[in-house]
């Protein structure tokens, strides 16, 4: 199978737990061949984002056109945009691509920052719409439909409008509930019960299918959210229809949690150079 392209668009982490550090590295251990487009740069660690400097939208566009021109693109990863005028012209200019597009509607960092402002939310719209999925967490989820979202029944429940609107799959993500809101799971070889998470693939039809698995106790969660729309990003590259590309990603994402070099004073970065099982084609 011919290696699958991937086009990055999101913003620099400089200290290589989210953002395009987390792309590069699960698109490379996934099997594919990952470009990039920056948008922002940020001086960001463990504990917080320090500070963005957003990249110009014509720059922005240009790092796009190069790749495409020339090496091509098979599937497309979107995540921090850093303003609205990006926003704009990345839909501009990706509206006639034709291939699927994996929206990670980026607003917070794990640490709490914010990384997306009231405008550049409203520009989203657009993106949504062309996306082969978009993939929001329960903050993103509760900000984008304008509804509480504090329960796993309330995450489909929004996860649902969303789709309907947009007329596009939408993966609500479960992590961000709190544990007094979700169900609980025996782990019986380790004598102990966790939380049981949900992710929701809901479709715009209504219909949904659901992942559902006991929470990793680990402070290393920095990039998840990165982590999982790249992973599903190269799974549709590589020809995976959009359930088995969401459940592979999901696999990924949990062995790259609990593979954690456990590096820094915060939110550490995950695993993924460790994680070797999931790829399936070797680009030959």
């Amino acid at each position: 199978m011919p290696t699958p392209r991937i086009l990055i668009i999101a913003g620099s982490d400089s200290g290589g737990g989210a953002g395009i550090q987390a792309d590069i590295k699960t698109v490379t251990m996934l099997g594919g061949h990952a470009m990039t487009a920056v948008t922002a740069i940020t001086a960001q660690n463990t504990l917080g984002v320090q500070a963005v400097m957003p990249v110009p939208a014509d720059m922005v566009v240009a790092q796009i056109r190069s790749c495409i021109d020339d090496i091509g693109v098979d599937a497309i990863k979107i995540g921090m945009l850093g303003t609205a005028e990006t926003a704009r012209a990345v839909a501009d200019t990706l509206v006639a691509v034709g291939v699927p597009i994996v929206f990670d509607p980026v607003m917070i960092a794990t640490s709490g920052s914010i990384l997306a402002d009231v405008d550049t939310i409203a520009a989203f719209e657009r993106l949504m719409r062309i996306a082969a999925v978009v993939t929001p967490n329960v903050p993103e989820l509760a900000v984008l439909t304008g509804s509480e979202v504090s329960s796993e029944g309330e995450a489909r429940a929004a996860g649902r409008t969303l789709a309907a609107n947009l007329k596009v799959p939408v993966l609500a993500k479960g992590g961000h509930l709190a544990p007094d809101r979700t169900g609980q799971v025996s782990l019986p070889e380790e004598s102990r019960t966790t939380d049981l998470l949900a992710d929701n693939l809901v479709l715009p039809d209504g219909s949904d299918i659901v992942w559902t698995y006991s929470r990793i106790d680990t402070p290393h969660t920095h990039g998840t959210g990165c982590t999982l729309a790249s992973a599903i990003a190269t799974g549709l590259g590589a020809g995976l229809d959009l359930p088995a590309a969401v459940g592979r990603a999901i696999g990924f994402v949990r062995a790259s949690l609990e593979r954690a070099p456990g590096l820094g004073h915060g939110h550490g970065p995950m695993g993924q150079q460790f994680v070797t099982e999931f790829r399936t084609f070797d680009g030959r």
